[in-house]
């Protein structure tokens, strides 16, 4: 056993997290036969990330204000501290925190094939996208 030594906060990068979007990294792969990554992300208001989907899905636990999630059909799910929303593997979607608060959330997802964090990332949602109007 041992305690796992502290990492410093990241400022993720602006393409893939608009608006100030925070990573502290809590648990990373110890060895190949490991696979499962946590982050807490911190979100200033409004800041969201990019269109992204994980190989073996992904699992978000809020634990601080409000959280929106969207996918490619244009359904946003808002989620508050408390709830856990689950992406099944593949699905195309974004996070967000809600107009005028901050949110927090752990981020639980696992690895593929050797990959410490299997994730595709595409092109910034819009604003339509983030405020649920469609064309």
């Amino acid at each position: 056993m041992n305690i796992e030594p502290r990492r410093e906060t990241i400022l993720n990068p602006e393409a893939q997290f608009p608006g100030g979007v925070y990573l502290d990294l809590i648990v990373l792969p110890h060895g190949p036969e490991q696979r499962t990554t946590v982050g807490k992300v911190r979100f200033l208001p409004g800041a969201r990330t990019a269109w992204h989907s994980h190989a073996r899905g992904q699992c978000l636990h809020v634990t601080d204000g409000v959280a929106r999630f969207g996918d490619r059909a244009g359904n946003i799910i808002e989620v508050r501290a408390g709830e856990t929303l689950y992406t099944p593997p593949g699905q195309e979607h974004w996070h967000a925190a809600a107009p005028g608060c901050f949110m927090e959330h752990l981020a639980i997802l696992e690895g593929d094939d050797g990959a410490e964090i299997a994730s595709w990332w595409g092109e910034q949602i819009t604003d339509d996208e983030y405020e649920g109007r469609t064309a």
